[in-house]
C-alpha cells in the first residue's frame, strides 16, 4: 500500500509541502520589493524623538521587572530565611552562597531551627532568571520591583552581604533576634497566623538590648488564638 504522504502518491509538482508556501508577490509588490525596507526608516523620520533622561527622571517598568533581591521579615520582625540552601542549587550561574546556623533561645533571628548566617549574591554572575525565587520554599528572597544601579568601583562591590539584603524592620516590628511569638512554631509563621510583635517580645527585647532603635516604634498586637483558628 502506498503512503498518502509520501511524494509518490502526489501528482508532479504537487506536493503537500506546498499548500505552506507563500502566496507570490503581486506586480505592484515585485515593483517596489527593492525599496521596502527603506518604508522602516522613512516613517520613522517624522516621528519625534525620545530620550530616556535617566537616572534624573526614572523610567516606567514592567509590572513583572525583576529588580535587586530582598530578603524578606515576618510582621514581628523575625527573618523568613531558614539558611536551607535550597536558592543557591536552583542558582543556574552559582551566583549564591548561603551558610546556616542554628537558632539559639537568646539568639532566635528566624522561626524553627535554622536561619542564613550567611547569604551572598554575586551579582557578577547573576542573570536575574527567578529561580531562586521559585525555589524559597518561605517567601524569603523575592525581587523587587525597582531599579538598583549594580556597579561599583570594585568587583568586591558587587558581592551583596545578608546586610545589603536583608528587607527593613516591618512597621511596628521589632528588630532580630528575639524569641516567637508565645505558643506558636515555625508553621504559624508560614500560614500567617503571626500579625505583629507582642508586648512579651517587647519585653524581652527590652530587656536584653534596651537601647535597640525599634523599641520606640514597636506596636504590641495580641497574641494569636491558636486554638480558635483550629477550630474554624
Amino acid at each position: 500500500m502506498t503512503d498518502q504522504n509520501s511524494p509518490a502518491s502526489h501528482p508532479q509538482g504537487e506536493s503537500k509541502h506546498d499548500q505552506w508556501l507563500a502566496d507570490a508577490p503581486s506586480t505592484l509588490g515585485r515593483v517596489f520589493a527593492p525599496v521596502a525596507g527603506y518604508g522602516v526608516t522613512i516613517s520613522s523620520i517624522f516621528r519625534p524623538t525620545v530620550t530616556e533622561q535617566y537616572p534624573f527622571v526614572r523610567p516606567v517598568l514592567m509590572p513583572r521587572y525583576h529588580g535587586r533581591h530582598q530578603l524578606n521579615r515576618y510582621d514581628d520582625g523575625l527573618e523568613r530565611c531558614i539558611g536551607c540552601e535550597l536558592c543557591a542549587w536552583a542558582c543556574p550561574a552559582d551566583a549564591i552562597y548561603v551558610e546556616a546556623a542554628s537558632n539559639a533561645p537568646g539568639a532566635q533571628y528566624s522561626p524553627g531551627e535554622r536561619y542564613g548566617r550567611v547569604y551572598q549574591i554575586n551579582y557578577l554572575r547573576c542573570i536575574f532568571c527567578g529561580m531562586c525565587i521559585e525555589a524559597c520554599p518561605t517567601r524569603a528572597l523575592t525581587m523587587t520591583h525597582e531599579i538598583d544601579e549594580l556597579v561599583g568601583p570594585s568587583r568586591g562591590g558587587l558581592i551583596y552581604e545578608k546586610q545589603d539584603l536583608l528587607a527593613p524592620v516591618p512597621q511596628g516590628g521589632l528588630d532580630a533576634p528575639h524569641p516567637m511569638v508565645e505558643g506558636t512554631e515555625d508553621g504559624d509563621y508560614y500560614r500567617g497566623a503571626v500579625t505583629g510583635v507582642t508586648q512579651a517580645q517587647v519585653d524581652w527585647v527590652r530587656a536584653h538590648r534596651p537601647e535597640d532603635p525599634t523599641l520606640a516604634t514597636a506596636k504590641p498586637v495580641a497574641a494569636p488564638d491558636l486554638a480558635k483558628e483550629a477550630v474554624h
